[in-house]
């Protein structure tokens, strides 16, 4: 069907014009229009389609039941769901929206009215360590609206939880036993504030997450839209999440939850299917009323809330603004974890009766919209062949599909070129090519695990949270991971040298398998970045950096100083110009905005910077908890930078940084 490759050099010729277009395409053209992003999206979706007829036409051997005709079309099966995923999100990004100016006018309406409805902020825990409990709790404490009641709703039942909450006045709930998971611990917190406050907005905050002060003003007056049931934020973390911490990439690399947040959620909204995700949002009380509470069949209790609403004609929206501020996982296992439970949680909610699938009161768009989300997941396998295909190929013999490398680059390779420059574009420099395919290898085994355990029981296993906190001050190595990005990474260098050594290889290197042996490098670049991820740095009090100028008082004399970086328990100080700083003493005063004077200790000098501990009144430690974890300090990289990637990777991969 498609025409023969033609010589190397025309080839190339097409692909570096074709480049060259795209890159003058992304440089011309601007995300925040419409047009633009429809013409962007429709120029890389026909070269995603072009690529798929050639794959489907001219590169699977003839059907039979063999091995060399089967793994090809499972390979195929699963890289057209990819595809099709793609083209979807594409379709999806067409369009975007911005309810910002929206909720200016709806705080504006509400101070202008002067009523504030009350609001029943429920706080989810079960077995959170207490500081990072702290933080959720004092945060909504601090919320700067007129009527709000704070309840913390325990599902582990902790007596020194409840002291705390009766000290720094908030409301301590548990119940007789974990039914319905989170979904029923919320149901719970709702009979029972009904009962007490009755208050018609609720805030729904996970127990590492910490609002805004002005969070309720800027969500509660969007839901004065009858169709509208939830106004849902963004997640910001103010800690690196495990790949970015263990490649040494907080400031280069962008974790992977932002794309999602920042730039397809608003696309999601403007077509009408947002969802919740869980915490950070405001949902009416008498839609949830109107539901029977929040829903319990799914362990993914937020996207099903979501699709609930949207049956009954009620609305998410979602407001992008960095209005609440939480702790990513921390670990590879927790990392992992919290991927396979979203997993898990879509899958339930497509296969419920009454779901997004099967269920009556969708609209069309409502429901493709869920299949995507659905593909998401199920494309994952994809990654897991990608990965093994090269070492099939070398030492079983078995090609993935049949095309030698001057095919591919001439249908290949515009896909992959347009796939890469239009992410990159259309997430404002969010994605880099390798680093995003590694960030996905990390959990397409345990994804892939879970899809199939799924199809013999979608329902009935253990809810399993993210654990947080605790002490990570040692490097930890999780074998198990590692032994199979290890072996994936090696394997693949095996094949490029068995490619040159084999006994059995023909003299010359054939096309194909010249193109299997690129294919095994990249395979083995992903999976080797894989592989030192699962390599654990330890962490340390998560501190947060800054430079402003503050004073000190000691030794009879006032001094300043520059604070580079600040954490509830402690202070890195430096000269005023980033000199030395010269200190005889011990024991100072500082002088903090948010705090006033305070005690601080010396712990350690360097040549350039001094470390000392705070030592503030209980007060002030809780002013100082809200003013940290309450804002953004702009710690995590918002933009990846492909050098600053490369650096980390180089540092821990040859020097063990």
């Amino acid at each position: 069907m498609f025409p023969s490759a033609a010589d190397i050099v025309s080839v190339l010729t097409i692909d570096v014009g074709i480049l060259l277009g795209l890159l003058v395409m992304a440089r011309l053209l601007e995300p925040s229009h419409a047009s633009h992003r429809t013409l962007f999206g429709t120029t890389t979706a026909a070269l995603l389609v072009m690529y798929a007829l050639w794959r489907w036409s001219d590169t699977l051997p003839p059907f039979e039941l063999s091995a060399q005709s089967l793994w090809p079309r499972l390979f195929i099966a699963f890289e057209l769901l990819a595809i099709l995923y793609t083209l979807i999100s594409i379709v999806i990004l067409f369009r975007s929206t911005d309810r910002t100016a929206q909720a200016d006018a709806a705080q504006q309406l509400l101070a202008a009215d002067n009523r504030d409805p009350a609001v029943d902020v429920f706080i989810c825990t079960y077995d959170e360590p207490f500081e990072i409990l702290q933080r959720s709790i004092l945060g909504a404490l601090a919320l700067d609206y007129a009527n709000v009641t704070v309840w913390v709703l325990d599902d582990t039942r902790r007596d020194w939880l409840r002291d705390y909450c009766e000290r720094v006045g908030a409301r301590h709930l548990t119940r007789p036993d974990n039914r319905g998971a989170k979904a029923g611990n919320l149901n719970n917190g709702l009979a029972a504030a009904g009962r007490a406050t009755a208050a018609p907005v609720i805030l729904v905050l996970d127990a590492d997450f910490a609002p805004r002060r002005d969070f309720l003003k800027r969500t509660v007056g969007l839901l004065s839209d009858p169709e509208v049931a939830i106004v849902q934020t963004p997640q910001f973390y103010y800690n690196a999440d495990p790949i970015q911490h263990n490649l040494l990439a907080e400031k280069s690399w962008v974790d992977d939850q932002r794309f999602f947040f920042d730039v397809f959620q608003p696309a999601k909204d403007a077509w009408g299917c947002a969802f919740c995700v869980g915490t950070s949002f405001v949902v009416r009380r008498d839609r949830l009323d109107e539901i029977g509470g929040f829903p319990e069949q799914a362990i993914s209790e937020d996207i099903n809330l979501t699709y609930t609403m949207l049956a009954r004609g009620y609305r998410t929206v979602w407001l992008n603004e960095p209005l609440s501020f939480g702790l990513s996982a921390e670990g590879i296992p927790e990392y992992v974890t919290q991927r396979a439970r979203w997993c898990l949680g879509t899958i339930q909610v497509a296969l419920l009766r009454n779901g997004p699938l099967f269920g009556r009161g969708f609209s069309f768009t409502e429901r493709w919209h869920y299949v995507h989300g659905v593909l998401n997941w199920l494309s994952k396998p994809f990654m897991v062949l990608l990965l093994i295909a090269p070492t099939i190929y070398w030492f079983g013999g078995l090609p993935a599909f049949e095309a030698d490398y001057h095919s591919f680059l001439r249908y290949g390779m515009p896909a992959l070129l347009g796939q890469i420059i239009y992410m990159s574009w259309i997430s404002r420099a969010r994605t880099l090519p390798l680093f995003m395919e590694a960030t996905h290898a990390v959990t397409c085994f345990a994804v892939t695990a879970t899809l199939l355990s799924a199809i013999v029981k979608p329902f009935g296993r253990p809810f399993k949270i993210t654990d947080k906190g605790g002490d990570r001050s040692a490097p930890r190595i999780h074998w198990k991971l590692a032994a199979i990005f290890g072996l994936i990474a090696a394997s693949s260098a095996a094949s490029i040298v068995w490619a040159y050594v084999s006994p059995y290889g023909a003299s010359e290197i054939s096309s194909l398998d010249f193109f299997n042996m690129l294919w095994a490098a990249i395979a083995m670049l992903i999976a080797f970045i894989a592989f030192l991820v699962c390599f654990e740095l330890p962490r340390s009090g998560h501190m947060f950096e800054t430079d402003e100028l503050v004073w000190l008082f000691g030794e009879g004399k006032i001094l300043s100083c520059r604070l580079l970086a600040i954490s509830p328990d402690s202070v890195r100080l430096s000269g005023r110009s980033g000199e030395a700083l010269e200190l005889a003493g011990w024991r100072y005063r500082i002088h903090l905005e948010e705090l006033g004077w305070t005690d601080i200790s010396m712990v350690s000098r360097s040549r350039q910077t001094v470390l000392a501990r705070l030592e503030p009144s209980a007060e002030q430690y809780q002013r100082l908890v809200v003013w940290l974890f309450s804002a953004s300090h702009g710690n995590i990289a918002a933009v990846a930078s492909l050098r600053g990637v490369l650096g980390g990777l180089l540092r821990r991969g040859f020097i063990g940084a």
